[in-house]
């Protein structure tokens, strides 16, 4: 961890999630830290000059997909939708770039199953409170987060040199957590809340961003 950068990334996401608990004139400060936060991120991603280009491009394009979910998610209105295609949008950018260097085998065996398994028990729980409209685009969502994340753990435990660089793990556990942070905010949104969400969600969703962007930096 580099402190000099990592400080301002830290207290943006903090300043995120203490400003999601507020109220009224408060918010304010969860409307300016939360994209913020994704924004500092993204400045590592595009400091890694190193990295090869189009990893780089990718996840530069993805992190800008979030930061638009971002934003769509913390509007006065309810623009889950369209927060739902920019977060979709974005891990079809990191599936690009996760199949760099990929190759299959019992590592994607293994990820595919997992994934598969866990994502399968989640939507047979959500199915029922899920709004009929909502379904399909939910599911679309759900299988494209499971491909990514299975690309990543893929690439993580493959016999492939690449898959022994950093960079990989990086990925894989940047892919891990927002599975997590996804999973803990379909819950909380259509499962009646879960305590303590928002706290969950954004420090699992910034964790994620974090360790896909060190990809970046560790990359070859």
């Amino acid at each position: 961890m580099n402190l000099r950068r990592d400080a301002p990334i830290l207290l943006a996401a903090t300043a995120a999630i203490i400003g999601a608990s507020l109220d009224g004139d408060g918010r304010w400060l969860h409307w300016i830290a939360k994209p913020l936060t994704t924004l500092l991120i993204a400045a590592i991603v595009w400091r890694a000059t190193s990295a090869p280009p189009g990893y780089r491009r990718a996840l530069l394009l993805g992190m800008g997909f979030s930061c638009i979910g971002d934003i769509a998610l913390m509007l006065p209105f309810d623009a889950f939708v369209p927060g739902l295609i920019a977060f979709l949008l974005a891990h079809v950018c990191y599936i690009v770039a996760f199949r760099a260097g990929f190759r299959a085998g019992k590592g994607l065996l293994l990820a595919s199953v997992l994934l598969a398994l866990f994502a399968g028990i989640n939507l047979a729980g959500l199915w029922p409170l899920l709004p009929a409209d909502l379904r399909i685009p939910v599911v679309v969502y759900v299988v494209v987060l499971a491909l990514m994340a299975t690309l990543a753990l893929a690439r993580a435990w493959s016999r492939n040199p690449l898959g022994a660089s950093p960079g990989t793990h990086w990925a894989a556990i940047g892919a891990v957590l927002f599975v997590i942070s996804d999973c803990t905010l379909a819950w909380d949104r259509f499962g009646g809340g879960l305590p303590l969400a928002s706290l969950c969600v954004l420090a699992t969703y910034y964790a994620a961003q974090y360790c896909i962007a060190r990809s970046a930096v560790s990359a070859r």
